[in-house]
């Protein structure tokens, strides 16, 4: 069953998925990370390429044909089949229809009222089903 973990009063989310990913790969985990907007997914492609320069994050868009060779997929909706399930990231602010492939998803969630809304909605639908939860509070001071 799939592990979910919701990360909660996150200030800049991009930031702190390029920080996830970077522990993830560090564990030699693969990473699928879910946007529903092109422009998130350009901004994230842009962090994964910049925020750290001691760290090389491969990725590329879901669909490209060196997907199944990357260890980080960059995905803008579930049409086109993803090549592995260790790790979804859900930035896409809705329950991700195939989350339950994954053996661990992160919730990323905002500051913004309506993120901290639609993630308490995603929390309840995840617990309704029986899905093992963990909450994980960021300190932003």
């Amino acid at each position: 069953m799939t592990q979910i973990d919701f990360h909660t009063n996150i200030s800049d989310k991009f930031l702190y998925t390029c920080r996830l990913v970077r522990k993830a790969r560090a564990a030699q985990r693969q990473i699928v990370i879910l946007s529903s907007s092109a422009e998130d997914l350009a901004t994230l492609d842009r962090a994964l390429w910049t925020f750290s320069e001691h760290d090389f994050l491969p990725h590329v868009r879901a669909g490209d044909p060196l997907a199944a060779q990357t260890p980080v997929i960059l995905a803008a909706d579930e049409e086109t089949g993803w090549p592995h399930h260790q790790i979804l990231i859900n930035l896409s602010g809705k329950a991700p229809q195939h989350f339950a492939r994954f053996e661990r998803m992160f919730e990323i969630i905002s500051l913004a009222d309506d993120d901290k809304a639609g993630g308490r909605d995603r929390y309840r639908f995840y617990q309704q089903r029986g899905y093992p939860l963990t909450h994980f509070v960021a300190d932003n001071v």
